[in-house]
């Protein structure tokens, strides 16, 4: 058993990383069913303008505004009616002077009218209608390219699809969409110590808690995940985990100094290995490598140093590759207890925040529910050495 020759600064690593993250330029094409959430690959123009007709604002009826000038309550103008006009149909008739059609909102103009007066301005007996105020031509009528013209570039190359962008699409008539490819991400578990759940337990084992978290968090930012079976801590094994290729691979556990540490070796061994070992608390054992073209993280065992890092180091790799913005809500409160930090060493320390006061709730590296019960973390230079109750602090939501 070996100790970490060099340690790596915590802002170093993170620039490191990045620095080796490239966004991602594959492209799929899907249906836009499924397209929420995902980035589009491709300028979208308009091949037709939308709605593509004049078509009624308002319910009322369909007129020739010079029909209506000079109407008032006093002295109403009379038109004869000669037809109803729905959503979706065409109007048999046109519109001649001195007559008019009842029309729904969304109807075709029918040929003849310019404008529609409101049915609130109105007033029909039989085949009379009485109209109460004058319109101007095109009153409460939406142009054939009112929504959008013809040639006219509604969505851009980077967007992000939402459901108003996904009705654009749908206006348009496109059923599929091309977009970037998400990142994908092989999960590996190392080590004879740890079980899947729903299988027996042994003494002295623990379920495999790191690779369910991780994958949550990973797929909720935008990535494709892939959890594998529980690798055993050989060299071998380890060295054919890298023939599957993917985007990332992760191992998770194996990364502590000791005769099981054979992940930083397979890293060297096949590709470039940046740093074993940060600064950090917790996940001071952290790889981070690259094989070929994958990006190859070996994570601390302990869930609490897993998943630590993976919101401070894994994610915003995960969102850079993913062409997604990477969104921290922070807050500062006050702190309500005082906290000893480790002097020469970065400190991740979670804490939960209720009633504009943050609570620690660190237990220690490998209990799940360090983070369980956190309602984000706060960040501690390596200088520090404590902070007082008392003190404000920034909190990172989770």
């Amino acid at each position: 058993m070996m100790p970490f020759q060099e340690l790596i600064d915590f802002e170093r690593a993170k620039k490191i990383i990045l620095e080796n993250t490239w966004e991602m330029d594959r492209v799929e094409e899907i249906s836009i069913t499924e397209a929420c959430g995902r980035v589009l690959a491709e300028d979208i123009e308009a091949d037709f303008n939308i709605p593509g007709f004049a078509r009624a604002a308002m319910d009322g009826y369909a007129v020739i505004a010079s029909d209506t000038f000079g109407a008032s309550m006093r002295n109403p103008v009379k038109l004869r009616l000669i037809g109803k006009i729905f959503a979706g149909e065409i109007a048999k008739e046109e519109v001649k002077k001195g007559t008019c059609m009842q029309i729904a909102t969304g109807a075709a103009l029918p040929e003849g009218s310019d404008a529609v007066i409101m049915v609130e301005n109105t007033s029909a007996e039989g085949d009379e209608v009485q109209i109460f105020k004058p319109v101007y031509p095109g009153a409460n009528v939406s142009s054939p390219d009112e929504d959008v013209k013809k040639g006219e570039k509604v969505l851009a190359e980077g967007m992000i699809l939402n459901p108003p962008k996904i009705g654009v699409l749908a206006a348009l008539g496109m059923e599929k969409v091309r977009v970037y490819e998400k990142p994908e991400v092989h999960i590996y578990p190392t080590g004879r110590e740890i079980v899947s759940p729903g299988c027996e337990i042994e003494y002295g084992k623990i379920y495999d808690i790191n690779s369910y978290t991780l994958a949550t968090l990973l797929k909720e930012e935008g990535a494709d995940v892939h959890i594998h079976p529980i690798v055993d801590d050989d060299k071998e094994t380890i060295e054919r985990c890298f023939e599957g290729g993917g985007d990332y691979i992760i191992f998770s556990g194996g990364s502590s100094v000791g005769e099981r540490d054979m992940i930083a070796d397979a890293i060297e061994k096949h590709g470039k290995l940046f740093f074993h070992g940060i600064a950090l608390k917790p996940g001071k054992p952290t790889i981070f490598g690259k094989v070929g073209k994958t990006l190859v993280f070996g994570m601390p065992g302990y869930p609490t140093s897993c998943l630590t890092n993976a919101y401070v180091l894994l994610l915003p790799s995960i969102k850079k590759m993913a062409r997604l913005p990477l969104i921290i809500k922070r807050e500062e409160v006050t702190l309500a207890e005082r906290i000893v930090s480790t002097i020469g060493r970065y400190q991740i320390y979670p804490v939960k925040v209720k009633e504009g006061k943050a609570y620690p709730v660190f237990k220690e590296s490998g209990a799940i529910t360090s983070l369980s019960n956190a309602s984000g973390y706060i960040e501690i230079p390596a200088n520090v050495e404590y902070l007082d109750k008392g003190s404000k602090v920034l909190v990172t939501y989770f």
